[in-house]
This record gives structure tokens, sequence and C-alpha cells, in this order.
């Protein structure tokens, strides 16, 4: 085979598809500039044509000498399992046992049948025949994680993680059946109150629920609520975190720790007019001073820690001990999470260039050097105040999470799982090995996005996540199902292929990675049933239909966006049409909202930024919106839901109205999808977009709040009315669903929790 060949070759074995097609029909072949770019990524050397001829023999030898992969996902329905085991052909007849051992201790033993399999595929290398054998595992396990042996002679062959999975995913009752519900998705950060610090916090979550809730609502979206970076607070996109596994600090509600009323120094700091003064400022800017709201935020926060020291842990009182506990139940991700941003404090007070850890110097690189240990020992205070943070981070989500519960809402908090992590954070300072960081997430060009995306997330090495026997994958999941009624998996198509774009090339030469996709969904499933969450996969763009298929037959809602479901012809589809296993909503985060889409406002602001590849793509794109305004309105008239003196021509609404807002949502609302969420953004009129995606300084993304404050929601014909209109389109049967995560004691007695039985959290409220 010539050198192109071979270099597809050495991709496939490792995941790399040599070529895809875009959303017009086009088929591009992948640069072998890309190819060796995107193999050195993964550690694989492709320069030359030797070098692409060892590392083929490299990886078949590691294939062909593993008895078993490192771990197997197995549906608990396909029982007993057929499994592939590989030997040197010389012992391929051998006597062989095996042994399971259960997650719950309990072992199962016996042998297989050395004449019943057939050698069904074999290779020869560097000298040496291998064959692979399908033998049959007769055994029936529950599902769970396990531990599969390979056996001769007593001797240890092999052994492998054995995950049993279910069918589907959980469910919860209130979408059973017919059952659909209808709530928010919104940006945490954005809500306005008069009692919150300059951004949006759990309190506000908190009441946020309540009021959706006793009108109806079963559920309530939010932004990932991942950690970001303390010493950057600037660096706002929720979908760029710095660990997934832990919680955005930011999002705390001070004055609900309970050291905040007990510390002296915390409350005269919290009660001065200086202080008072700033908090005003930040409650009323239009967008979030992120720099602001952390210069207030930490410096109290960490006087509510020294009196938790001084008060609790010199003490070890019940709170201490249930820090302790905190600290042990998340070992040791949370020690690693801490002693990154201490380290990151550090060097970037040293020099404000220090972005992340690539940036550090050498020696602290590697979590495991010892100048990192040295560290972590003279700085163990300092390291213990992150730990800190996340435990009330989590102790206020939680009781945010029991809230949803205790009120009654059918499906409650859904949360949303970003689809990587920014590449100088803590989870990839700390998994170096799982991700590839010399590349990055991203998109082929498409109608919204014609130059492709670079998102400049690392994407996780599918062999190395294998190889881990999914680990990091499965304390993600939980991490963010923990509290939570519902997981949205942003970009779901991650779970079988991602994009990935070499570092500093451009999208368009970009290819496409495959990841072990059953496996994948398989354990999702598995969580979702530990967890009573269900699931949602944002599976927008270009999604192939097998990939569709597998995740309606898991039982994973699809997501379903009103600008994009059409007929071939380009007409709306009526709400009839709509899958009943879905998520709908008018809009998202990274498009325009209904108000500003209507108007046409996105497209002057996108031209305004040179977002349009010419001038040509732009009044193509004006045409399109004016067509796409008649068919709307001509699938409302469909519906017999045209606003009252409209009519099928847009010159009649040639702005967005309240009536036609409603109308709008109720044609949604008739859908058989099982949710129905709704931006507030919507609901108030905004016309800014949250994001706009291909910016960064020119727009505020992540920023802007919104401007009504939740103490004056319950009176706003513009939620109250449209609540009225949803909630008897989508009555909500009170079903109680049973809360999922551990508790997490603050002081509390062993196996309560923290949070109020009335679901408050409770504070001293500022003066």
């Amino acid at each position: 085979m010539n050198e192109r060949e071979a270099l597809e070759r050495l991709g496939r074995i490792h995941a790399i598809a040599p070529d895809y097609y875009d959303v017009w029909g086009q088929c591009h072949e992948v640069p072998d500039a890309s190819l060796r770019a995107l193999l050195g990524a993964l550690g694989i050397a492709a320069g030359t044509p030797r070098e692409i001829e060892d590392s083929i023999r490299a990886a078949e030898l590691e294939r062909w000498r593993a008895v078993l992969p490192p771990a197997i996902v197995a549906r608990e329905e396909s029982a007993p399992w057929n499994l592939r085991l590989n030997f040197p052909a010389a012992e391929a007849n051998s006597p062989l046992a095996w042994r399971l051992t259960e997650e719950g201790g309990k072992r199962r033993e016996g042998a297989f049948d050395p004449a019943s399999p057939n050698v069904v595929e074999s290779a020869e290398l560097d000298g040496e025949r291998f064959v692979a054998r399908d033998f049959t595992l007769q055994v029936a396990a529950p599902c769970g994680y396990h531990r599969l042996a390979i056996l001769r002679d007593g001797a240890m062959l092999g052994v492998a993680t054995f995950v049993v999975v279910p069918a589907r995913c959980f469910r919860p009752p209130a979408v059973e059946d017919d059952g659909r519900v209808w709530g928010a998705a919104l940006q945490l950060y954005a809500l306005r109150s008069e009692r919150n610090w300059g951004i949006g916090d759990f309190t506000d979550l908190a009441t946020l629920l309540a009021q959706w809730g006793a009108r109806g609502a079963g559920v309530v979206g939010v932004n990932p609520l991942h950690a970001l970076f303390p010493h950057n607070p600037e660096h706002a996109s929720p979908y760029s975190p710095s660990s997934r596994c832990f919680v955005n600090v930011l999002y705390l509600d001070v004055e609900a720790i309970p050291d905040f009323a007990e510390s002296d120094e915390a409350l005269a700091q919290a009660r001065t007019p200086e202080f008072q003064s700033r908090l005003k400022v930040l409650r009323d800017a239009d967008l979030v001073d992120y720099a602001g709201v952390a210069q207030i935020k930490l410096p109290v926060l960490e006087r509510c820690f020294a009196h938790f020291c001084s008060r609790h842990l010199a003490s070890g009182t019940p709170r201490a001990q249930a820090f302790r506990g905190y600290q042990g139940a998340r070992a040791p991700a949370l020690r690693r999470h801490a002693l990154f941003e201490a380290l990151q404090e550090r060097f970037h007070r040293e020099n404000p260039q220090v972005w992340g850890w690539p940036a550090w110097p050498e020696a602290y690189r590697d979590p495991a050097a010892p100048e990192v240990a040295r560290f972590a020992e003279s700085h163990a205070e300092r390291v213990e105040f992150y730990e800190y943070l996340q435990w009330q981070a989590e102790l206020q989500l939680e009781t945010v999470g029991r809230r949803a519960i205790g009120l009654g809402l059918g499906v409650g908090l859904y949360q949303d799982l970003a689809v990587s992590v920014d590449r100088g954070g803590a989870e990839a300072w700390a998994n170096q090995d799982l991700y590839a960081i010399a590349a990055s997430v991203g998109a082929p060009p498409d109608n919204f996005n014609l130059r492709g995306q670079d998102w400049g997330l690392p994407p996780l090495v599918p062999e190395r996540l294998r190889a881990a026997a999914y680990a990091p994958f499965i304390a993600t999941l939980r991490a963010n199902m923990r509290h939570a009624g519902a997981l949205r998996i942003d970009h779901v198509m991650a779970l079988a292929r991602l994009f990935w774009v070499p570092q500093g090339g451009e999208p368009r030469d970009g290819a496409y990675v495959h990841y072990p996709f059953e496996d994948l969904v398989g354990i999702v499933a598995l969580e979702s049933h530990r967890n009573r969450c269900m699931i949602i996969g944002e599976d927008l763009g270009t999604v192939p239909d097998e990939v569709r298929a597998t995740l309606a037959r898991v039982g994973i809602l699809s997501y379903r966006v009103l600008f994009f479901e059409r007929q071939q012809s380009g007409e709306f589809k009526p709400p009839a049409e709509y899958p009943a296993d879905a998520l709908v909503t008018a809009a998202t985060h990274d498009l325009p909202t209904l108000a500003a889409y209507w108007e046409g406002r996105d497209l002057a602001l996108r031209r305004e930024l040179g977002l349009f590849p010419t001038e040509e793509a732009h009044q193509a794109q004006v045409l399109a919106r004016a067509q796409d305004r008649a068919r709307l309105l001509l699938a409302l008239e469909r519906e017999a839901l045209l606003p009252e003196g409209a009519s099928v021509d847009p010159v009649s609404l040639p702005e967005m109205t309240r009536a036609l807002l409603r109308q709008l949502q109720a044609f949604l609302a008739r859908s058989p999808a099982r949710v129905l969420v709704v931006q507030p953004e919507d609901v108030l009129g905004v016309r800014a977009q949250v994001n706009l995606p291909g910016t960064t300084g020119e727009h505020p993304n992540w920023r802007r709040k919104l401007p009504l404050a939740l103490e004056r929601w319950p009176d706003d014909e513009r939620f109250t009315g449209l609540a009225r209109a949803l909630a008897a389109l989508r009555p909500l049967s009170r079903a109680m669903t049973h809360f999922p995560g551990a508790l997490l004691a603050d002081g509390a007695p062993a196996g309560a929790s923290a949070a109020d039985p009335t679901g408050e959290i409770h504070g001293t409220t500022s003066s």
C-alpha cells in the first residue's frame, strides 16, 4: 500500500476517519498533514513511512497480546454473553476458567468448553501467530460494575471491568406513558434579584423553582454549573470549564453559609457602607461583573473559612466531621482540584500571563511531582479553603435539587454537561493522559458557521478512556446527576464521534474521531438509573440516522429546536410531527432569542462583526429569514394559533409581540414531546443573544442579566399569562420522584440533610 493508504490505516486503527461529509453532502478528504497532526496528538509517530509502519505494527501487537480488553459493557437482557478472547495460537486450545466478582462481592466461577468456540480471526505478527476465539459466558449478573478474570490452571491470563447495563435510561413517572411537562431553561448567572451579590446564585435558583413550580412547571433547566477559574473570573463560558466534576463557587449564596452568620468578621465586612454600595452597583448592572463579584465574594468566603477552622475544625464539631466526611467521599479528585486552584492562584499572582497549568514552571505540571506534594504540604490551609468552597457549593446545590422534589416538580432540576474542559484547567491537569492536549473539539462548516468551528477544548482520547475502564466518564456522569432530575448532554454526538481540529489548524481540515458508542450509552443508562436521572441528548446538527436510532433505543430524549424542525419542502413541521421522546424549545443560548430572530437583529449583528464570509451570504440569509417568518405564520394558521388581528403576511407583525410569543410557545406545547422548555429571555422579550458563537470580546457572551428581578416575576403578566397557557396545555400530575443522591450533611446527624425540610436555603439578609 502507498503512504496515504498506510496513513489512513493507522488513522482507522486509532479511530480517526480519513474523510467526512458536510451538511451539503460534499465529501472532504482529511489532509495528510491533519492526519499526522491528530495522530501526533495521540502520541502516535506518523512523520515518515517507516514511523507509520512501526506504529501500525505496535498497535496490532498491543491488541493481540491482550486476552481481554480493559472493559466490557454487556446488556443485561443479552445474557448469556459472548466474549472474544485473544491467545497465541500455541495456547489457544488449553482449558480455560473464568471468575466473575460482582460489585457487591459475590463471586461466580466456571469453565469454558474448549471444544465449542471457533476461531473468528487470526494474525501473524513478528513471527508469532495469534488467534481470536468466541466463548459464551454462561452466567447472569445484575446491572453494575463487576470484575471478570480469565484463568488457566489457576494463573491469571487477563482481567477486565465487566459492566452490565440496562436496556434503557431512567424516566420519571411524570413523563411516562403520555405524560408531558413544561418549564424553564435559564442561565443561572443571569438571574437578577434584590438580595443576590451581583450574580444569580443557588438561593435565586431555589426561588425560581418555587415560582415556576407553583404555576405548574415540571422542570427547570440551568446552564452547566461546572467549576470555572476563580483566579480569572472573566473566563465566563460555562461550556469551557476547569472541571466538570466540581461546581462554580461564584454561584454560592454567601449569606446562606452557616459560618457567615457565625463570623463576626464576615458580618462586619458585609455590613459596611462601602461594601453595601459595591453590592448595589453589582446588582444594578445589566451585565454580570464577574471580577467585581469575585472581589466581594472571595474575601468574605475566606473569613467564613477562617471562622470554620477556628470554631469547628479545631474542636472537631459535627460540622467538622461532616467536612471530613465530604473530603473522604470526594477523594482524591477533590484534593487534586483544590490543589490546582491553589497552584494556579499562586503562579497567576506572580505572573498574570500564567493562564493555566501548561504555563506553570515545568516542575509543577505533573500532579505526581515531588514539588507538587511539597506545595500541598506547605499550603495545606489554602488547599483546604478550596475544598471548603466545593463542600458549601455542593450543599447548596443539593438543597436546590431537594427543593425541586419537595415542590412536586415531575422532573425537577435539569443540569447540563459540557462536551469537554478547558485545556488549562484542573481536570486536564489531573488527567493529562486522558486528553489530546494538542487537538481541539470543533465542528465542520454548516449553515450557521460557514467557516466551521474550533471550540478550543481538548478531546478525550477514546483508547485511553477505555483503558481506564471508563472510570473518568463514570465519575463525570455521577457528579452531574447526583442532585439532578435530568441531565442534558451537550453535543451528545460526542458519545459516538467528535470532530477534532489539529491545534492551529483550520476547522475544515479536521477529522471525525470515533468513540465506543454502545459502551458509553450503556454506562449512561446505568448511571441514569442509579441516580434516577432522565437523560436528554443535544443532537442538533449532522447526526447519522443510526446514532439517532441508538439514542432512541436507550431512551435518551432528543433535543428539538423550533427553527430547525422542517419538512422536506422547508415548511415548519406541525406539532403532531414532533417526536414524543424529545425535549422541544423555541431557541437556545447559542441562537437568537425569538424577538431577535423575528426582527433579524442577529443577522445585522453578525454582519457588523464580520461573521459572514461574503455580503452575498448575508443577503441570502436575510431573504431566507423573511421567508421563514411567513412560514412560521402559516404554521400557526394551520393550528388556528394566529394572534388576533394578524395575518400570514409578516408585514402584519413587524415586531415580536407578547401574543405572537405566546402562540409560538403554545404551538410547541401541542407537540407530543415529553418536555417543553422556555427561555426567560423569550418570556421577557429580550433581543440580545446569550452567546454568539464565533465571538469572544466582540459580544458580551454569558454576561447579560435578565431585565426583571425575581421578586417581580409572580406579578408580571408576561410570565403568569404564559404559565397559565402552558399549564392548561400540559397539566402536571404531582408525582413525587425519589431523591437519588447521597445527602451531604453540614453538621446534621448521619444520614440527614443540611437542607431545611421546606427546601429553603437560610442565611442572613444584607442590610
